[in-house]
C-alpha cells in the first residue's frame, strides 16, 4: 500500500514513540480494492493524551476523545488517530456503553462490523488480516465479523450500511448476514433519520442498487412504509411487465445516478396500491397516483430531515412524471419548470420508460430524445420561456396605467402564455399593445386576477393553469 506522506509520517513517529501503529479500516479495504481512500484512519496503542503530547505541535479535535479517538489536523486534512479498545454491551443498539482501551490490535479489530472493515495494515509489519477480510474481498462477498445478529444489535445502522456496500461495490451478502438484515430490521427504529438520510442516499447512487432493492424493500419499508403495499403489486396492464415494485427497482437503477433522480423514482409511484382499480375489462388503473406519491414523498423526507429544496424539487418531480413530454410541449413544460428541473424530468421519465413493457420503450425513449433536442434548441435560440425573457416588464406596463399588484404581474403571466403558446411574438411593441388590450377588456370586465384576464380575452384552459403553477 502507498500511505500519504503525512499519515506514514504519524506511523513512524508512534512507532518511534515505542507505540503500536496502524492504518485500519475503510482506507485498507479501498487501497485492496484498487480504490482511492477518502479518509485515512489511524489506530495506535498510544492513549489519547499520549497522541496529542506526540502531535502536540498539530492543531486537534477532541470531540470522539471518550471513544478513544483524537482527531489531528495535517496541513488542514482531518486525520483520525483511535485508541485501540474494546467495547461493552450497545445498550441503545448504537453506541457502546462502555470503552476500554490498553487492549490488543487483534480485540480492537473483533468489534468492527464486517470482515472487510477489520483490515490493519503498517510498513512495517504489512496487511493485518485477523478475519479473513482480504479473501472475501478477493471472493466478492460481505461477511459480518463473528456472529452476524450481534454485530447488527450492537449497532443497527450497520444494517444500512450492509446495503450500502452491497449497491456500491456489487459484494454478494453471506447467507447469514442477508438472514440477520431481514430478521433484525426493526432495529432501524433505533437509529437517528439523519444517518438513515445519508446511508440511503449513498445506496441509492450504487451501480449494484438493482439487486439490493430487490431483496431488501422490507428493509426499506421500516421508515418508508408506503413501500410495503408495492411489494408484489401486480399492476394488470399492458405497459407493465413488473409488479409496482419490481418496476420501481429497474426504474431506480436505470436511470442516471443523480441523487434527486433516483429518490424521485424510489417514490414516483408509491401512490399506486390506494388508487388502483381495474375495469370491466380487468385492465388496471391508477388515475391520482402521481399526486398522492407527491405527498407521500413530503411526508416521508420531511420525516427523514431532508432540505426543503430537495422535497420541493422531488415532489414536485413526481407531480410532474406523468406528463406527457413531446417536441411540441417542450416548451409549455420549459415555461412551467424551469430548464433545471425539466432536465432532471427528462431523466426520470427515461428510467421510468426503461421499466416499462418492451413493446413500449423503443417508441417512448424516442419521443423523449426527440423532446430533448427540441429543449436544446430552444436553449440555443434563446426562446422565451420565462417572466424575465419578456421583452417587457413591470414598469412598463405600469407606464400603460396598470397600478402595481396582483393584477399586474398576473397580465405579465398572461402575456407570457401567449408567447409561449406562439400566438404573440417576443417583441416590446407586440407585448405593449396587447397589455393595453388586456387592460382594457380587464377594465371593462371588472376582472382582478389572471383567471378574470384569462376569461376575458378566451385563453384556453391549459394557458390558465399554467400561469397558475409556473416555477418563477
Amino acid at each position: 500500500m502507498q500511505l500519504p506522506k503525512d499519515i506514514q509520517s504519524a506511523i513512524e513517529r508512534l512507532e518511534a514513540a515505542g507505540f503500536e501503529a496502524f492504518v485500519v479500516g475503510g482506507c485498507v479495504r479501498d487501497s485492496l480494492l484498487g480504490l482511492k481512500p477518502h479518509d485515512w484512519d489511524i489506530a495506535t496503542s498510544a492513549l489519547p493524551n499520549q497522541v496529542k503530547e506526540l502531535f502536540s505541535e498539530l492543531p486537534f479535535y477532541e470531540a470522539g476523545i471518550a471513544y478513544g479517538t483524537v482527531t489531528l489536523l495535517f496541513d488542514g486534512q482531518a486525520v483520525e488517530i483511535t485508541t485501540f479498545r474494546s467495547e461493552g454491551a450497545y445498550l441503545d443498539n448504537r453506541h457502546p456503553s462502555q470503552v476500554n482501551f490498553g487492549t490488543s490490535l487483534k480485540e480492537d479489530l473483533a468489534r468492527r462490523d464486517f470482515t472487510m472493515n477489520a483490515l490493519a495494515y503498517s510498513p512495517q509489519k504489512g496487511l493485518v488480516d485477523v478475519f479473513g477480510g482480504a479473501d472475501d474481498l478477493a471472493a466478492g462477498i460481505l461477511r459480518a465479523v463473528g456472529k452476524a445478529d450481534e454485530r447488527l444489535l450492537e449497532d443497527a445502522l450497520r444494517i444500512m450500511r450492509a446495503l450500502r456496500f452491497a449497491a456500491n461495490l456489487g459484494l454478494e451478502l453471506e447467507p447469514g448476514l442477508r438472514q440477520a438484515l431481514h430478521e433484525n430490521r426493526a432495529l432501524l427504529g433505533h437509529v437517528s433519520v439523519e444517518r438513515i438520510n445519508s446511508e440511503l442516499m449513498r445506496l441509492l447512487a450504487g451501480e449494484q442498487v438493482l439487486s439490493v432493492l430487490l431483496e431488501f424493500p422490507d428493509v426499506l419499508a421500516v421508515f418508508i412504509p408506503e413501500i410495503a403495499p408495492t411489494i408484489g403489486f401486480e399492476q394488470c396492464t399492458q405497459y407493465h411487465k413488473y409488479d409496482v415494485w419490481t418496476h420501481t427497482a429497474y426504474a431506480v437503477a436505470g436511470a442516471v445516478p443523480n441523487p434527486l433522480v433516483r429518490l424521485t423514482l424510489l417514490f414516483h409511484d408509491l401512490g399506486k396500491p390506494s388508487t388502483f382499480f381495474t375495469d370491466e375489462e380487468g385492465r388496471g388503473h391508477f388515475y391520482g397516483h402521481d399526486k398522492v406519491g407527491e405527498g407521500i414523498a413530503r411526508e416521508r423526507l420531511l420525516a427523514l430531515r431532508f432540505d426543503r429544496r430537495t422535497i420541493d424539487t422531488v415532489a414536485g418531480l413526481i407531480a410532474h412524471h406523468q406528463d406527457k413530454l413531446r417536441a411540441e410541449n417542450v416548451r409549455r413544460l420549459l415555461c412551467r419548470l424551469g430548464e433545471k428541473n425539466l432536465r432532471l424530468l427528462i431523466e426520470v421519465k427515461r428510467g421510468d420508460i426503461v421499466s416499462h413493457a418492451d413493446d413500449f420503450v423503443s417508441d417512448r425513449l424516442d419521443k423523449l430524445t426527440e423532446a430533448e433536442a427540441e429543449l436544446e434548441r430552444l436553449l440555443i435560440e434563446e426562446a422565451c420561456f420565462a417572466l424575465r425573457d419578456l421583452a417587457v416588464d413591470g414598469t412598463d406596463l405600469q407606464a400603460l396605467g396598470y397600478p402595481q399588484g396582483r393584477l399586474l404581474g398576473e397580465t405579465l403571466d398572461a402575456l407570457l402564455d401567449r408567447v409561449v403558446d406562439e400566438a404573440l411574438p417576443n417583441e416590446r411593441a407586440a407585448l405593449l399593445q396587447a397589455a393595453a388590450g388586456l387592460l382594457r377588456t380587464a377594465a371593462g370586465a371588472g376582472a382582478t386576477d389572471a383567471a378574470g384576464v384569462a376569461d376575458a380575452v378566451g385563453f384556453t384552459d391549459a394557458a390558465k393553469s399554467a400561469s397558475k403553477e409556473r416555477v418563477r
